[in-house]
């Protein structure tokens, strides 16, 4: 029988999410498990059977996953040894001028670099910025830097050199000459074509630490694969890719679960014609949050991961460590949440696997929103004793009672993620009390609406399948690939010939990736965005869809731009400082929503106390979210649940289901 299902897994820290869609027909299963992480292939087998399924069944499996982010936050990173231009080895140690620690001169001010001074050699060879020969490499420079780099004992080889970017034929050449031997190779012109030496040198060298566990973990998925079905990856950028294409770019499964989030929160959006919206993804760990613009998300090149800097274009995703996990305690007699986090091992108290520490999750458990005995994946029961017992200590140190302690870690735990919706919104020119709020992981509609109101947002949504909404977007996934390639163009001395032949070569670079996974020509779509700056500035303002063939359009789509998110725009020269292409094969549409069948409104199941603040608790209608017909309007003090999520509608906030299945929910104010 051919395979028919689409499926979306997304493995996170504690829990593994799977969505099959039945292509077929308009049947859907989701299911959540406990992650495997020290067994891959079994994990997602695991996955499948729990939503009925043998992978032989699997047409494609779309995979995102948290391995790459945590071996660079953990330090599992192989040896590298870097070759670049001479005099310039000490790029990596040099950095940038930032100190991690302003104001504690005895601590070091940046890390260490993470190639150290024995395995960083310098070649004789030489580029000017325009990418002309300054001085050529001769092949026994190529040998002795090869034979050098293999006898420092590197897992891996990174190759930068100065202003490759505009000339790769250096590389090229060395590149050669050590793909001859057994050691995984990164050459910069390849992985970030862009100026700025230190990001792109960084860059290049993470990514080539990355590279031999990361192909190690791609073999394992894909001898597990069976013949007729088709494994991808979900990246950064917000779309699948092949394994084959990750291999040599591993990079791109950085922030790769939290990206599908945003893709389909992007769907959501753009199905409900929403203008702004953001995006609010809550988990064990961190709660992440995103800034979508008319159905698209934001994209960044500059990001930072175990402070490592990381330059490629990835979702702007703002992370931060406050999640169900995060960890409260007193300092100095005021209450701090995370960053640090209880994680999958041992979890919150309220797990029963271990934990003491007072987390997020223990605190909504005292509180009431989750229930006592309420089951979570495979094995895991809530303990309200053992939340309770987290709690006291905080407590009595603070004075208070453990329900007002709960109270206080929320609370907390609340403006800690408000600043960050802050910094998505008003810091780039969004008035945030304009935008929706998109509500979705194991945590995020719990503390939805509270964070809205303290935001001055009027609406929060929580989308159907929300608490396995990453994998949704994992199998709602387009293939698709992205570079972005350093120009300085003047607008002055526009070389209409040169940018032809940059659109050209992006092109051809990222289109081979898109035939190679068997996609026809005609399906592949193209779209640039412009970084346009004026003459000395060092940041460029980006300009989607920018009309590169007539300048004066582009400079005045450029002043309209840097107007709005800058209040300011002059006559002043510009020029075209680089340009991102995305290329990308867009895949039959599935509904991110889930249409409700109950025609009949919804009796709630049972009444509960929950303390919302003030003077004590308040009786609480629970309703189950699988029996609230559509149109129902749902009054708070309320909880609606299903098997994997809890939504929060406090005093004063109202809920509506609406006919796709997403919950919408008015804040309304405090009572």
């Amino acid at each position: 029988m051919k395979p028919q299902w689409q499926v979306g897994v997304d493995v996170g820290g504690t829990f593994t999410d799977v969505v099959a869609f039945d292509s077929a027909g308009p049947e859907i299963r989701i299911a959540k498990v406990q992650s495997r992480p020290s067994d891959p292939r079994a994990g997602l087998r695991t996955a499948l059977a729990a939503v009925g399924l043998e992978w032989e069944a699997v047409a494609d499996l779309v995979h995102g996953t948290t391995l790459v982010t945590n071996d660079i936050v953990e330090d599992r990173l192989a040896k590298v040894a870097l070759i670049t231009t001479q005099g310039f080895g000490d790029t990596l140690a040099i950095g940038r001028q930032n100190r991690k620690h302003l104001y504690r001169l005895d601590l070091a001010p940046k890390s260490a670099p993470q190639v150290p001074a024995e395995r960083r050699i310098e070649i004789r060879e030489r580029l000017d910025a325009q990418g002309n020969i300054l001085v050529a490499l001769n092949n026994e420079a190529v040998d002795e830097a090869v034979n050098q780099a293999l006898a420092t004992g590197a897992e891996a080889i990174a190759v930068s050199f100065l202003h490759a970017y505009a000339n790769a034929v250096h590389e090229q050449k060395i590149g050669a000459a050590l793909r001859h031997t057994a050691l995984p190779v990164a050459l910069s012109h390849q992985v970030n074509p862009e100026a700025r030496e230190y990001e792109r040198t960084a860059t290049t060298v993470l990514s080539a630490s990355l590279m031999p566990l990361t192909a190690t973990y791609l073999e394992q998925l894909q001898e597990a694969t069976p013949e007729d079905s088709r494994l991808h990856l979900f990246h950064s950028s917000g779309g699948m890719a092949s394994p084959a294409a990750l291999r040599n770019f591993p990079l791109g499964l950085a922030l790769s679960g939290p990206a599908a989030g945003v893709a389909a929160a992007c769907k959501v959006s753009m199905e409900l014609g929403i203008g702004h919206a953001i995006s609010l993804d809550m988990g064990g760990t961190t709660t992440d949050v995103c800034l979508i613009v008319n159905g698209r998300a934001k994209i960044s090149v500059n990001r930072s991961l175990g402070d490592r800097p990381l330059r490629q274009p990835m979702v702007d995703i703002e992370s931060i460590g406050a999640g169900g996990g995060s960890i409260a305690r007193l300092n100095l007699g005021a209450v701090e949440v995370g960053p640090d986090s209880a994680g999958a091992n041992p979890g919150p108290a309220c797990y029963g696997q271990g934990g003491t520490a007072p987390t997020v999750t223990d605190a909504n458990l005292v509180l009431g929103y989750l229930e006592h005995d309420q089951k979570l994946g495979e094995s895991i029961r809530l303990n309200l004793d053992a939340a309770r017992n987290a709690l006291s200590p905080l407590a009595k140190e603070a004075g208070v009672t453990v329900t007002e302690a709960a109270y206080g870690i929320l609370r907390v735990a609340n403006a800690t993620m408000v600043r960050a919706l802050s910094r998505v919104t008003v810091e780039r020119g969004i008035d945030g009390r304009t935008c929706d709020l998109l509500a979705f992981g194991g945590a995020g509609p719990m503390h939805a609406v509270e964070l809205a109101r303290a935001f001055g947002i009027k609406r929060v949504i929580v989308p159907a399948f929300s608490s396995t909404f990453s994998a949704v977007g994992c199998a709602d996934a387009e293939m698709s690939y992205a570079q972005q390639q350093t120009l300085r163009m003047a607008s002055s001395a526009w070389d209409r010939q040169r940018l032809s032949d940059i659109q050209a070569g992006l092109v051809e670079r990222l289109k081979a990736l898109l035939l190679a996974a068997g996609y026809r020509e005609d399906a592949i779509a193209i779209e640039y965005v412009a970084s346009i700056r004026y003459r000395g500035q060092s940041s460029a303002t980006e300009i989607p869809a920018p009309n590169l063939d007539d300048t004066e359009v582009l400079g005045r789509q450029f002043r309209e731009t840097h107007g709005r998110l800058y209040g300011f725009a002059t006559e002043e020269p510009w020029e075209l400082y680089a340009l991102r292409c995305t290329i990308s094969a867009p895949r039959d549409d599935l509904s991110v929503g889930n249409e409700s069948n109950t025609a009949t409104p919804s009796q709630p199941r049972k009444i509960t106390p929950c303390w919302f603040g003030g003077s004590g608790a308040v009786e609480t209608l629970r309703y189950d979210r699988s029996k609230i017909a559509s149109e129902q309007r749902v009054a708070g003090p309320a909880i609606i649940e299903d098997v994997w999520s809890t939504i929060v509608v406090p005093p004063g906030a109202s809920a509506t289901m609406d006919q796709l299945g997403h919950i919408q929910m008015d804040a309304g104010d405090a009572l």
